[in-house]
């Protein structure tokens, strides 16, 4: 053990104090959650000039913001005079019933001030509250998804590809989220902003308000931006839009088609070219690990650091950080990896996820429900990942070493657009630990619209310690999405990376097509991966080969069987072929039937005819092998999925079938859901997964448990327990976290890693308890 050192608890005690005494968001701090002036709620709003909403004969809808002379009250009481405009209304279901008028009357407002932009709504419902879907209080959950909500897309540069999207449900939760190109939703962008809901005799109400300084927009006067504003009324799975959106874009997905959006016309903007925002930081911790040849137990340390967001102009930021930390992260979910490619794991480290749109490379087009459908998968690009194409630009490759954490040392990011280009350019810089030595990484992105929903773009990355050879390590890519009318999209890039003594079949490309209607769906995916592709701020998952792959859906929608929503019939192929010779390597042949019934339940059958060349045995368990060979097989599979908005959900599985030269049963139950009160909810998981080969019989069984209970909708606590019968480990995740004012948070989390191999308690091999606190401070 070694003695408590004066740094691990001296920084963290002298910014807890300084925290406590320094209020640099004044107003927020002194007016309670509003984050509004006392003189504001002693003086309500003066007379106003009375907002206009125009549709015209096509379905363009022009909104017009009303600009208050005072700023308004947050407090969910929708009782000042800006309330005698005229509201906005007349919405249109996209789902279930297409074009049709929303089967609930809703009122909504936007109001502006010299500081913030305010979303107002009064949701009128004619059940009872008990009857409203409203069981989630955290922040951006996949929960909050699946409740009664009311929000709204604003597209800041009108140029109807991109957005900020915010929405709230009747508990008050919240949900922002940053749409980049009409799809790759950033959900872990987290600005400042306030919201406050009540109840009438009638429905609820929503106050938003959302400071300027949280947004990126072009200031001035006479500014238009677009906007869309949703509600979500979940017991009757209707989803309704301002601004018609066709159910082919999928109902909950169809807020990223930008495009579709209105006209938010009347905004007199301020300049934002001088926001600057600091976020200190202090962590302590302690620490044991005995599984080191001389174990450590409870080892005191201490850190601090910081985060700066510069705005150097309206719409061009510049992000730095010292001595990053990411303490608060929730550990990784264990996942069985029974096929020969190697697992994708999310980035979960907030530096990384503000703003990843930008650096987003070759990602598939949003096309809503998409094409094909089905069982598998294409691939991705940027942070998405997924399927056999490579991710070219893969943030954990950042300061993470498999699964140990390698020190940031320090760095910077400038992300912005100018006209019709984008750009964005990030390097971090990380320390030498063992023989991993000191590394810079680089990535820098830039993009340009074309046309009404397209955009073109080149990325290039460097690293300059390559993780293989002597020397560094660049990738260079061009890429392109091309959207025409509202299904057909065409999209691929091209990679070429460069290593010492690589320098041959380094390259890669893919070309994609889709056709995403809502009755028919087509995608067409061709895929090359040299062997000496090498992009090592990136993923490759397989390498040398080259793959094809199509489906087809047809999704009718009986208007005759009441209960039934649509029916998905599908089917897809897949052929890979190794480079050199052209030699099948893998061949799949899939198809079958899903149906989604009106309460959102989905029943769904599907088969797969399977080929496999196997060059190299393939370990499929710690104990197991698949020898070298070629293999037919078959499975079937049936899954039953519970409506995301019942308080008791989740998504059962059964696989039977032949696997290599053996069979296998599959038994899995994931997304999970048994909400016990509006604050109290566990999240269930189990895989089970019985393989008989000649190689050998084995099982293999990953459970996990996370629990959540919100004291209020910005201090939750959470746990995640994980059991791996093949790693033969059981883990705990505890997390608490409070956001104490805005935009500042304090964290308490605690892990551990117990091994299983021995029987009775699982004994202990690694623990850590961390305090965090951080503070924004706004200039």
């Amino acid at each position: 053990m070694q003695n408590l050192n004066f740094r691990s608890w001296f920084f963290p005690g002298v910014l807890i104090a300084a925290f406590g005494v320094f209020s640099p968001i004044s107003t927020a701090a002194q007016s309670g959650p509003s984050g509004l002036s006392s003189d504001a709620r002693d003086n309500p709003p003066g007379p106003v000039p009375p907002a206009t909403m125009v549709r015209t004969n096509d379905g363009r809808v022009t909104v017009r913001a009303v600009r208050l002379t005072e700023p308004l009250i947050v407090d969910g009481v929708l009782d000042e005079a800006a309330y005698q405009t005229p509201p906005i209304t007349g919405f249109i279901q996209t789902l279930p019933r297409e074009g049709e008028p929303a089967s609930e009357r809703t009122d909504a407002w936007v109001f502006y001030d010299d500081d913030t932009l305010y979303l107002v709504c009064r949701c009128w419902d004619s059940a009872p509250p008990d009857e409203w879907i409203a069981n989630e209080m955290r922040r951006d959950t996949n929960q909050l998804r699946q409740n009664d909500v009311f929000g709204a897309l604003f597209d800041t540069f009108h140029d109807r590809r991109n957005g900020f999207n915010f929405y709230t449900n009747p508990l008050g939760a919240r949900a922002d989220q940053w749409i980049t190109d009409e799809g790759n939703p950033n959900t872990d962008w987290n600005p400042v902003w306030f919201v406050r809901t009540g109840r009438f005799d009638g429905g609820w109400t929503a106050e938003m308000a959302i400071p300027f300084k949280s947004l990126r927009y072009l200031s001035g006067e006479g500014q238009t931006w677009g906007i869309q504003i949703r509600r979500v009324i979940r017991r009757k799975n209707e989803f309704a839009y301002l601004a018609f959106v066709p159910a082919s874009t999928g109902g909950s997905t169809s807020i990223f088609r930008v495009s579709a959006a209105g006209d938010l016309v009347g905004l007199d903007l301020p300049s934002a070219g001088k926001n600057i925002e600091i976020k200190p930081y202090a962590t302590s911790s302690l620490t044991s690990d005995f599984t080191l040849a001389e174990p450590e137990s409870n080892d005191f340390d201490g850190d601090f650091g910081a985060d700066i967001k510069l705005g150097i102009t309206a719409n061009i930021t510049a992000d730095l950080t010292y001595n990053t930390d990411f303490a608060q992260v929730e550990v990784d979910e264990r996942q069985v990896n029974l096929s020969r490619l190697s697992l994708f794991f999310p980035e979960k480290r907030e530096f990384f996820l503000e703003g990843r749109g930008m650096f987003d490379f070759g990602s598939r087009p949003f096309t809503g429900r998409g094409g094909g459908g089905g069982p598998g998968g294409g691939g991705g690009g940027g942070f998405g990942g997924g399927g056999s194409a490579p991710t070219v630009f893969y943030s954990r490759r950042i300061g993470l070493s498999g699964t140990e954490a390698i020190p940031i040392l320090g760095g910077g990011r400038v992300t912005g657009k100018s006209g019709r280009f984008g750009f964005g350019a990030m390097s971090l810089q990380t320390d030498e630990v063992g023989a991993t030595p000191q590394t810079n990484y680089t990535v820098v992105r830039v993009k340009r619209d074309v046309l009404r929903r397209s955009s073109i773009g080149a990325l290039f990355t460097n690293r300059s310690k390559s993780a293989v050879v002597d020397g560094t390590n660049q990738v260079y890519g061009l890429d392109g999405t091309f959207n025409f009318g509202q299904d057909v999209s065409f999209g691929g890039f091209y990679a070429m990376s460069r290593t010492p003594g690589l320098n041959n079949e380094n390259q890669s490309y893919v070309g994609r097509a889709s056709y995403g209607g809502d009755r028919f769906g087509l995608t067409a995916d061709y895929t090359v991966v040299g062997d000496n592709f090498n992009p090592e701020i990136g993923l490759v998952r397989r390498d040398d080969f080259r793959r094809f792959s199509g489906s087809a859906r047809f999704s009718p929608r009986p208007r005759s069987i009441e209960w039934i929503r649509q029916f998905r019939f599908f089917t897809r192929y897949e052929r890979i072929e190794g480079l050199d010779a052209g030699v099948l390597e893998t061949e799949v042949w899939g198809g079958g039937l899903m149906v989604e019934f009106e309460n959102s339940d989905q029943l769904g059958v599907f088969g797969r005819i399977n080929f496999e060349r196997l060059d190299d045995p393939l370990e499929v368990s710690s104990t197991v092998s698949v020898p070298v060979g070629d293999y037919n097989f078959n499975s079937i599979s049936l899954n039953y999925g519970l409506g995301g908005q019942r308080r008791v959900t989740g998504s059962f599985s059964l696989e039977l079938g032949e696997f290599y030269d053996g069979t296998i049963r599959t038994v899995r139950f994931n997304r999970g859901r048994v909400s016990l009160t509006n604050q109290l909810s566990f999240e269930p998981s189990v895989s089970f997964n019985d393989v008989k080969l000649p190689a050998g019989d084995f099982t293999t069984t990953v459970l996990g448990l996370r629990a959540d209970f919100a004291f209020a909708p910005l201090m939750f606590v959470g746990g995640l327990v994980q059991y791996d019968s093949d790693s033969d480990s059981f883990s705990t995740n505890l997390r608490f976290r409070w956001e104490y004012a805005p935009g500042s948070e304090f964290f308490a989390v605690y892990t551990d890693e117990r091994s299983t191999l021995r029987s009775g308690i699982p004994e202990l091999e690694t623990r850590a308890f961390v305090l965090k606190i951080n503070r924004l401070v706004r200039f």
